[in-house]
């Protein structure tokens, strides 16, 4: 849940030519997405966890206005992911209606409260880590090619966009969760992160075997600045400088690894998009982007609303789009909104080499 905290300061981008499928109509490229709470659209709700936002006030804004399974007001960046894409909103995987036609569109496999490493989240208990987010990609394939036969089904999964968002509950849901944890007894927070990093590598290893060639990774945003670490650790509402700093170690490793990965794999597939600027201004100057405030959440109790979960007993604001999070954690549809435009329309110094929107019209023209 608390990767939520990954508003996504660090974004790696992997796209391919835009692969057409056709059922009664020419559908857009297939979209998959895997990861934790900043991007679970419901598979939680199919679990025995507390990790789920399947509960008013969560999904007020949603075109339902009913909770969904995000954690969020309303849509989730995999939402406006989709839209530009063209694409009908993914079903969570582990839904019953996700058959037929509906796998050509592509599937969310994401879990909130999962990190990259499998003791992650274990307070939450029944939640599904990555490895087994990838065992399910896996069987959607059989599923698929069952549907359409292996030759096309292939080509539907390497001309999918894929989203992978984990990283940051392996320092809030792990390292930093209580005081003298397992893994800060084991590890330097150093030590920690280049850990991290070889434990990433490895899953996203798995994920190209699996057939992704166009993959989005995001890493942690700035950690100490959501209002949970601001209740729980700030006294002047400064953001946590310890987290800040884990935040600060950990995501240019991630792009190196990227860069190391690429050249392993003989190309430039992955191409880094480095939002902290942008996620920077929300904490520093939300007024910029439109919000009141960036430090306390929508939905909460304690300082910051910070504290807990956001449930029907909580403080709940009745403008949302004032604020930059949603909860303790996440943020709301507006930011949302925000970091997707960013990604398909930002400049070089958010998008490198190019835009999202740039490289799905050079792909659309092969």
């Amino acid at each position: 849940m608390a990767s939520s905290l990954v508003f996504s300061s660090w974004i790696i981008l992997m796209v391919m030519a835009l692969g057409t499928f056709s059922t009664q109509t020419e559908a857009a490229r297939a979209f998959f997405v895997f990861g934790d709470s900043l991007v679970d659209n419901g598979n939680n709700n199919y679990l025995a966890t507390t990790a789920r936002a399947d509960s008013p006030p969560y999904g007020v804004d949603f075109p339902t206005h009913r909770p969904t399974g995000r954690f969020s007001n309303g849509l989730n960046i995999p939402d406006f992911i989709s839209q530009q894409l063209g694409t009908d909103l993914l079903l969570p995987y582990l839904s019953p209606q996700l058959t037929g036609q509906r796998l050509l569109v592509g599937a969310n496999f994401a879990s909130a409260g999962i990190g990259i490493l499998n003791d992650t989240g274990v307070q939450f208990i029944n939640i599904i880590r990555m490895f087994s987010q990838l065992d399910n990609f896996e069987q959607y394939q059989r599923r698929l090619t069952a549907l359409v036969g292996a030759q096309r089904a292939k080509q539907l999964v390497n001309q999918a966009l894929v989203l992978i968002t984990v990283g940051g509950n392996d320092f809030v849901n792990n390292y930093y969760l209580v005081p003298f944890s397992a893994r800060s007894r084991q590890f330097s927070l150093p030590n920690y992160v280049k850990y991290l990093i070889f434990e990433y590598e490895k899953l996203l290893q798995r994920l190209y075997d699996l057939g992704a060639r166009r993959v989005l990774v995001t890493g942690t945003g700035p950690l100490g600045c959501v209002p949970a670490e601001l209740a729980m650790r700030s006294t002047n509402g400064q953001c946590s400088v310890e987290l800040q700093r884990a935040a600060a170690l950990y995501n240019p490793q991630l792009v190196q690894m990227i860069q190391n990965l690429n050249s392993k794999l003989g190309s430039d597939i992955f191409i880094a998009a480095n939002t902290q600027i942008m996620h920077n201004d929300f904490v520093n100057n939300p007024q910029a982007f439109g919000f009141s405030t960036s430090k306390v959440a929508c939905c909460g109790q304690g300082p910051y609303n910070g504290l807990g979960l956001c449930t029907v007993a909580s403080n709940l604001c009745s403008n949302r789009d004032q604020y930059a999070f949603w909860d303790a954690f996440h943020p709301s549809e507006k930011a949302n909104r925000i970091i997707v435009q960013q990604i398909m329309s930002g400049t070089n110094a958010v998008m490198y080499p190019m835009n999202l929107s740039t490289i799905l019209d050079m792909d659309s023209r092969t």
